[in-house]
């Protein structure tokens, strides 16, 4: 039986940092999550540290300015690791090559600034699919509509051999209550038509080696056994942390709570059937963070 809790502070004495995601967790893409706001300040209120650990497909500058336009306050975390920023590092060190063809929205354009880490980069050129050594994929043009409307050009792509550089893992997230598809939706097609997707966000190991690095950045040196992921994602959150062998808390009420069947907390029948479904088992569950 997988534990429940009751809140944050439960468990907290047995952590000296944890891996917080965003979407679901502390916010819902369009305000912040008050319980969760206070859980994390008496997390670090003890000591702890709270490293943002999100598949958000931009540089943590503007996820910064992102979680405060929703009322996020800067007192309740640390530091933040993204997909976006770990991924623009492998595209600046050529991995999908000089000219890019660019999946996603207008503010995601910040992407292609270069990171400061990474020694003589690659010049990036974005340029239309015909001319392209590679997709950047931060996200679907229309994040309502069906991913398969992308099979003409992934066919394209497919037979020139480009690779699909995926900078969200995620399938699909809830935006104020409306899900939208994400990159990884998109990724997990070119796939299946047999292309080849490159990931580098949540389950994946880089970006966790990306948070690793900002918690030394903060003079904290924790050992993995002292770190709890905290997430609402059983194929990304808690993949993810089982691979990385880290702890993890699941929050059923997010993108699982009507699997979970999730009110303030989740069914426990209910709960069983949805990791077992998976065979991806979480070390702690909780309906939302508090």
């Amino acid at each position: 039986m997988i534990r429940v809790v009751e809140n944050l502070a439960e468990i907290s004495s047995q952590y000296d940092a944890v891996f917080c995601d965003l979407w679901g967790c502390l916010h819902d893409g369009v305000r912040a999550l008050p319980e969760a706001v206070e859980a994390l300040r008496a997390f670090k209120a003890k000591g702890g540290k709270v490293v943002l650990l999100t598949n958000a497909p931009r540089p943590r500058a503007d996820v910064a300015r992102q979680l405060d336009r929703f009322g996020v306050p800067t007192d309740c975390w640390d530091t933040i690791a993204t997909s976006g920023d770990s991924a623009r590092v492998a595209m600046f060190r050529g991995v999908i090559g000089e000219k890019v063809w660019f999946m996603g929205q207008n503010y995601d354009l910040t992407f292609f600034e270069p990171p400061h880490i990474v020694e003589n980069p690659v010049p990036i050129e974005r340029v239309d699919l015909e001319d392209a050594t590679g997709i950047a994929c931060l996200g679907p043009f229309e994040p309502h509509a069906d991913p398969a409307v992308n099979r003409p050009e992934f066919l394209y792509a497919k037979q020139k051999g480009l690779k699909l550089l995926c900078a969200n893992p995620d399938i699909v997230v809830d935006r104020g209550g409306v899900r939208e598809w994400c990159a990884g939706a998109l990724a997990e097609l070119y796939t299946e038509m047999g292309g080849t997707s490159l990931y580098f966000g949540k389950p994946h190991p880089p970006v966790y080696t990306l948070a690793r690095q900002r918690l030394t950045a903060l003079g904290a040196d924790v050992p993995d056994s002292r770190i709890l992921c905290i997430g609402d994602g059983i194929g990304t959150d808690i993949k993810g942390a089982l691979g990385e062998d880290l702890d993890s808390l699941f929050i059923t009420g997010g993108l699982a709570r009507e699997e979970t069947r999730t009110e303030l907390q989740p069914e426990s029948q209910a709960l069983e059937d949805y990791v077992a479904s998976f065979q991806i088992t979480p070390t702690f569950a909780i309906g939302h963070l508090r």
